[in-house]
């Protein structure tokens, strides 16, 4: 492997005493080679020596070995390496006729779609900056990130063409893709593209390869720059942590436009010349059969999908002896899941992870064989991560002591886009990320996670910021007061539940109910709609700083819940 940028700045902290500081304990331990000192991005890094400059390079490579070896499984296509390449190249080679330069955003609305892996590929190829937006989103959230990211290009699959803004809107978008409005092509016709093949561009690892949305606690989606050093790092992780190789079968059943599919499994893949096989939507009977008949090695789910997949009886007589390994992540695993697991499935090894969008994927990751002495524990800080846990001060705690985890690493980010204050109240002076979870490291480096990003909810895996959701209720002309928390959900983890003050008092709650969905349906993502709530006659609890009580309202909640359970 190769690479181009900073030299090495010295040791590796710690090395001088024999190790490393209390916050980088973690994975290095077990497998401690080729780790130094770098500086990118204004801070010193502990980074791999060596490493892949760019995932262009690592694509590149992988093509070279394993040209006919899957790279995608998806709609009935089966598409090798080669043809993966070859097939960028033509998109990339007619954006680049087309105008398109380095540096460009290249927009991609739509599912698991085959040609979203094609289109990523391009923009690598094209030296672009890919912006993958969520099929679930609603028109004014896709308005939002076109327009912050000043797309050039947007490509969008076909069902999804009607939540497009108005061209107006959109100044800077000069070709839409799709197949009505008078767009120009159909993303399932993209293979018939003509285009020279570009010449591969010189692109720096701390360039911006994609933009990813994450919703900030404000409510206003941010643009986390994923430069092409965060993934390689993520990507090395990955393969030294699981030791994956060419014959790796992920099922990816998580969006592609989310950081966990996008890094944790497609690129994370495309390092060890693994394949893909997409679902455009999980279902836990066609998550079995693709298992069995695709002959899985390998996943990356939540929890609750999991938990579904223990409900089919199939479960127990499918042939998933290929599948080793399943990664989850986002809230513990139940107990009761990883019984269920190892009795139907006795070969899986479970792994939990802990990262955001902001540290391009892992930040700690469980050694498979410590999940049963470390159940809570998202695990050990990878190789390259320092992670402290620090007070309200900024001050370190006592090895046990909960306080906010603080993260730094060469696969954390630069910053947002368009956004230089959000990053400089977001990291440290030294560097470190502010994740504004709480929890803390054991003395042998485990990391817990105690409480969630404050008062956002996890449905079965996608984020919800309560913020955003009362911006938009607070904007109806019936609510007085809005606040939205989670409830807790046997399968999907949390369901979003409001809580409301009405203009008029004498509504009931199901009419509440209808009009939250209406309100909300097609301007917010559907998994961000409340599905129940409660109504108040007295303003909410708030604390002397005019801020909602939000811990009160949930214990409200689980009172609320506990009585309509001991009255059923």
């Amino acid at each position: 492997m190769s690479r181009k940028g900073p030299v090495d700045t010295g040791t590796a902290p710690g090395e001088e005493a024999g190790g490393y500081p209390m916050e980088a304990v973690g994975w290095h331990r077990l497998d401690p080679e080729g780790i130094r000192r770098e500086r990118h991005f204004g801070r010193d890094l502990l980074c791999f020596a060596d490493r892949p400059a760019t995932i262009l390079q690592i694509l590149s490579s992988t093509v070279a070995r394993f040209g006919s070896s899957e790279a995608l499984v998806a709609g009935g296509q089966r598409i090798s390496y080669a043809a993966l390449w070859e097939r960028a190249g033509r998109i990339a080679g007619w954006l680049s006729e087309a105008g398109i330069k380095r540096g460009d955003r290249v927009a991609v609305l739509a599912g698991n779609h085959p040609s979203v892996v094609i289109i990523i590929a391009a923009c690598l190829r094209l030296g672009g900056i890919c912006v993958p937006l969520s099929h679930r989103l609603a028109r004014p959230e896709i308005q939002l990130m076109l327009a912050d990211s000043t797309a050039s290009v947007l490509f969008v699959q076909d069902q999804l063409v009607d939540r497009l803004p108005e061209s107006a809107l959109l100044p800077e978008l000069t070709i839409a893709i799709g197949d009505a409005g008078g767009l120009k092509l159909a993303c399932s016709e993209l293979e018939r593209w003509l285009g020279s093949s570009p010449v591969d561009p010189e692109v720096s690892e701390e360039d911006c390869a994609f933009i990813l949305y994450t919703s900030g606690t404000t409510g206003r989606p941010k643009g986390a720059m994923l430069t092409h050093l965060n993934i390689v790092h993520s990507i090395v992780h990955y393969q030294r942590c699981f030791r994956l190789k060419e014959a790796e079968r992920t099922l990816i059943a998580v969006p592609v436009a989310h950081v966990t599919g996008l890094v944790g499994q497609l690129l994370a893949m495309w390092g060890c010349g693994g394949a893909c096989i997409l679902m455009d939507e999980f279902n836990a009977h066609e998550a079995i059969r693709l298992m069995s008949g695709e002959k899985i090695t390998h996943s990356v789910m939540v929890p609750a999908m999991y938990a579904l997949m223990l409900m089919r009886p199939e479960l127990g007589t499918a042939d998933l002896s290929s599948l080793k390994l399943g990664l989850f992540g986002g809230a513990p695993m139940p107990e009761d899941t990883i019984i269920g697991l190892k009795e139907k499935l006795p070969e899986l090894n479970l792994s939990n992870g802990y990262g955001a969008t902001e540290t391009a994927s892992p930040a700690t990751l469980l050694p498979p064989a410590a999940i049963a002495r470390h159940r809570m524990s998202v695990g050990l800080p990878v190789h390259c991560a320092q992670i402290r846990i620090v007070d309200s001060e900024d001050q370190l705690c006592p090895t046990g002591e909960a306080g906010e985890i603080l993260i730094k690493g060469p696969m954390v980010v630069p910053g947002y886009w368009n956004l230089p204050e959000e990053a400089a109240s977001q990291f440290t002076d030294e560097g470190f990320w502010r994740s504004g979870d709480i929890g803390r490291m054991s003395t042998e480096g485990y990391v817990e996670v105690l409480d969630r990003r404050k008062d956002m909810i996890n449905r079965g895996g996608y984020k919800v910021y309560s913020s955003e959701v009362e911006n938009h209720l607070l904007l109806h002309p019936g609510i007085n007061e809005a606040a939205v928390i989670g409830r807790p959900c046997a399968v999907l983890g949390e369901r979003v539940h409001a809580y409301i003050l009405p203009v008029e008092s004498a509504v009931a709650e199901k009419d509440m109910l209808e009009l939250l969905t209406a309100w909300c349906v097609g301007c917010l993502a559907d998994y961000k709609v409340p599905e129940s709530v409660t109504l108040v006659t007295e303003p909410l609890p708030r604390n002397a700083n005019g801020k909602t009580m939000k811990s009160a309202l949930r214990r409200h909640l689980l009172s609320e819940m506990s009585t309509r359970l001991d009255n059923a």
